[in-house]
């Protein structure tokens, strides 16, 4: 099963934008969602800190500040 990370904020629109459309997506395809709050995390936040959202599936961006549906679809698609 395919698995994606999600790194945002609590609060931050563009975030929860963005896990409302995946969420979305999950109710018709099969894969799992981490997702990752940076806050309070020095690494997290030197990596993401202004970017966020990113979508990454291991460690491969798929979509930042917007979800590219697309994107996503021809990951979970690529076998």
């Amino acid at each position: 099963m395919k698995r994606f990370v999600l790194y945002g904020r609590a609060g931050c629109h563009l975030c929860e934008a963005m896990q409302r459309e995946i969420e979305v997506l999950r109710r018709r395809r099969e894969f799992t969602l981490e997702v990752r709050d940076i806050s309070g995390d020095e690494a997290l936040e030197a990596a993401y800190g202004e970017i966020i959202p990113v979508l990454e599936q291991e460690g491969v961006e798929i979509s930042r500040f917007h979800l590219d549906a697309e994107a996503l679809r021809r990951c979970l698609d690529d076998r």
